[in-house]
């Protein structure tokens, strides 16, 4: 096993090293990693015997959370095993550190589940599908994001009560897509990696029966429209905001959305004006004439989520005019949960670090993506509420579903590794077999049932009375 633990550039490309590479030559030292770590090494997964317990792993990770909230994570984490694998990315980020590793390192996403890929609209107001969630971003081990991706699945399919065998083949070709798309980037030009992106209204896949591709073409079609409608200041304003005279303010619906006391925001007499003077600067001096259009009304708590619950989560709202609203979604930024695996961020705000990964990560990112530092020593990020963003909805899907989703999810994460990192030398280590693959496939099935061990302790955890949970109607 190779075990990284400096927090190095995330790209081992040929630029590195201040001389030219050839392809060849990155696909052969990729090949010759084969020697140290085996693709079959990443097959399969048992707990070893000083694995610590998950609930105090759970517990840890609840330092510097509002302790009001607290009961609100551990009630949605305990509604399934897959809702808890949502918010178990400290726990599993920890097992991933003692699997083995090529020793190729990309930018991150630290969390890269089915849930947190979807669509969201890019400034040019087109649709696409990427990774929409990246506040555990880091320089770290490929293998990582596709190893917790591979995982969700397999416990999708199983929260779906779908066969195992077809678990097994959704998981199978999931792995499949990523290595044949790292193998498509690897031969692509480097402007032409970096302008790619998937276009959610143009989506096709020649793998995908035609039927299959009509059924999601049809709930696209549906979803980019309701995403749109919902993303309008005509639905947002007056469902989020009420007239108190003649003064805006964010509606108060307790426990999940509600203004905060000036102990949980000592900005709140200054009307945060420090923050928000330091979000702008980070901006481009482009938005920055944007954004002075706008004044701040109101600023509210709102709780979103499963791993982010408890962390300080609130929605800003900016007027330029009565009727022009800017609403921000405010998010803390706490240190990602492959830190003390992967190395510390180079950045010394992780709101900086969030921000500087999803620009390397994505195709196309919100113009009002910047950081900041509270006055309650907390790191956070900005970026627009809603803005088209799309989530699965996964309820009523069956294997092929399931399926095509996976694959699009490998696309894109493949997409972002290949931005960040040597897509040769990471397809020179897959190669053309389907000997990772099945390894992939091994582990996913392993994890699954540690995922459902883990989950089972919660909710044993929660029966004694060792942890409080509140479960919302």
């Amino acid at each position: 096993m190779v075990k990284t633990t400096t927090n190095k550039r995330a790209a081992s490309a040929p630029g590195d090293t201040g001389s030219y590479v050839s392809l060849d030559e990155r696909r052969a030292k990729g090949r010759a990693l084969r020697d140290s770590v085996q693709r079959a090494s990443h097959a399969g997964w048992k707990a070893p015997k000083d694995r610590a317990d998950p609930i105090k792993i759970l517990e840890k990770s609840n330092v510097g959370r509002m302790p009001s909230l607290v009961p609100i994570r551990f009630g949605r984490m305990s509604q399934s095993p897959f809702a808890f694998y949502r918010g178990a990315a400290a726990m599993m980020a920890a097992d991933l550190a003692r699997t083995p590793a090529s020793g190729i390192r990309v930018q991150a996403c630290g969390d890269a589940h089915l849930m947190n890929f979807g669509g969201f609209a890019t400034p040019e107001r087109n649709v696409i599908f990427d990774i929409n969630d990246l506040d555990e971003t880091l320089p770290a081990p490929w293998e990582w994001d596709l190893k917790r991706l591979a995982a969700s699945v397999v416990i999708a399919a199983q929260h779906l009560r779908l066969a195992d065998s077809d678990a097994a083949r959704v998981v199978l070709d999931c792995a499949r897509e990523y290595r044949e798309r790292i193998a498509d980037y690897a031969s692509m030009r480097a402007l032409d990696v970096w302008y790619d992106r998937i276009d959610l209204q143009r989506y096709e896949d020649r793998m995908a029966d035609p039927d299959l591709v009509r059924r999601m073409r049809e709930r696209m079609k549906e979803r980019i429209e309701d995403a749109k409608r919902k993303g309008t200041p005509e639905f947002l304003f007056p469902k989020l905001v009420e007239m108190q005279g003649a003064t805006p303010r964010i509606k108060d619906e307790p426990p999940l959305i509600f203004h905060p006391t000036d102990e949980m925001a000592p900005g709140l007499q200054s009307r945060y004006a420090e923050a928000i003077s330091a979000y702008r600067e980070t901006l481009g001096e482009h938005t920055r004439v944007l954004f002075d259009r706008f004044h701040f009304c109101d600023l509210a708590m709102k709780v979103v989520g499963v791993g982010s619950v408890g962390t300080v989560c609130a929605v800003g709202l900016f007027l330029a005019a009565e009727d022009d609203p800017l609403f921000l979604q405010v998010k803390e930024a706490r240190a990602s949960v492959l830190e003390p695996y992967a190395g510390k961020s180079l950045h010394a705000n992780h709101g900086q670090r969030i921000i500087a990964g999803q620009r390397l990560m994505q195709a196309a990112s919100d113009v009002f993506l910047g950081w900041t530092h509270g006055k309650d020593g907390r790191d956070y990020y900005l970026r627009q509420l809603r803005d088209m963003k799309m989530s699965a909805v996964m309820e009523d899907w069956d294997a092929g579903m399931l399926r095509q989703f996976a694959r699009m999810c490998s696309h894109a994460l493949a997409r972002a590794h290949a931005r960040s990192g040597d897509a040769a030398a990471i397809s020179g280590y897959l190669g053309n077999s389907e000997t990772f693959d099945d390894a992939i496939g091994e582990f996913a099935v392993d994890y699954s049932d540690q995922n459902r061990s883990d989950y089972r302790a919660l909710v044993r955890a929660i029966r004694e009375g060792r942890i409080q949970a509140i479960v919302e109607e």
